[in-house]
């Protein structure tokens, strides 16, 4: 297995090393890069490693730079020893997210987790877009589109534009990615058999939420978590502590 290594601390880098090749028979570390600007280069000049493991801060910059400037084939695997960045991890190349120290039994885990992944697709490096395909399936056809009311007028929305669903005083609302509001017929329990379960979360009793229109993902009180939307809800998103766990898993598939 080749392995890339974004990371600009030796203590860290070390411990990785250590880890991997404990965990790993044959595992080969390709190279050690230490920075945002030296990461596009290599991209630039090199094959995709079989996987990445790619510290979030480093000396120049944020990791996710590298993705806005190279074409990065390969899985990714963060590490961090903040956990603020588990949503953009997951918008890219990510298939897990470590916090830092790494633990050996969570390496294992994330490295367990590539295997199955490439076993579906032969040993080659995992194609994201063909993986992202395999996941969501294809089994069943979700609404793409809602008809909505805007006084006398008909409008269809499509729903890659939609940004969530909330009820008020018994009134569902659907509000859009360019902040628009408009009044629902159905109930949130009938609307949510209709969405993607990849793309759409039912955050609570109020709310349905899309994966892009989160922004942001905090904790709160009692194991809870608070959620932030873009555009923003004038009521707050709460995620119980019973749900928490599934909507971590659910961020991160």
């Amino acid at each position: 297995m080749k392995v890339l290594i974004i990371e600009d601390e030796a203590p860290a880098f070390r411990r990785l090393q250590t880890i991997l090749e404990d965990a790993v028979a044959e595992v080969k570390i390709v190279d050690v890069i230490d920075s945002v600007e030296e990461a596009v280069k290599w991209f630039r000049n090199h094959q995709s490693p079989d996987i990445i493991f790619m510290d979030i801060q480093l000396n120049d910059g944020i990791s996710f730079e590298i993705f806005e400037q190279v074409d990065i084939q390969s899985p990714v695997i963060f590490t961090t020893a903040f956990d603020e960045y588990m949503l953009k991890a997951f918008k890219v190349n990510s298939i897990d997210y470590l916090l830092k120290p790494i633990k050996q039994e969570e390496l294992k885990k994330s490295l367990d987790k590539y295997h199955r992944m490439r076993d579906q697709f032969g040993h080659q490096a995992v194609d994201m877009s063909q993986l992202l395909a395999q996941i969501q399936g294809d089994a069943k056809q979700y609404k793409s589109r809602f008809l909505v009311r805007q006084g006398e007028k008909l409008i269809s929305v499509e729903t890659r534009h939609i940004a969530y669903f909330y009820t008020r005083n018994g009134v569902v609302h659907m509000v859009t990615d360019q902040g628009r509001n408009y009044l629902m017929d159905q109930t949130l329990e009938e609307i949510y058999t209709m969405l993607d379960p990849q793309k759409y979360y039912r955050a609570n009793r109020q709310f349905i939420v899309s994966f892009d229109a989160i922004t942001s993902v905090e904790r709160y009180f009692k194991s809870k978590l608070i959620v932030e939307l873009d555009p923003k809800s004038a009521d707050e998103v709460i995620i119980s502590a019973e749900k928490a766990s599934e909507f971590k898993k659910w961020l991160g598939q």
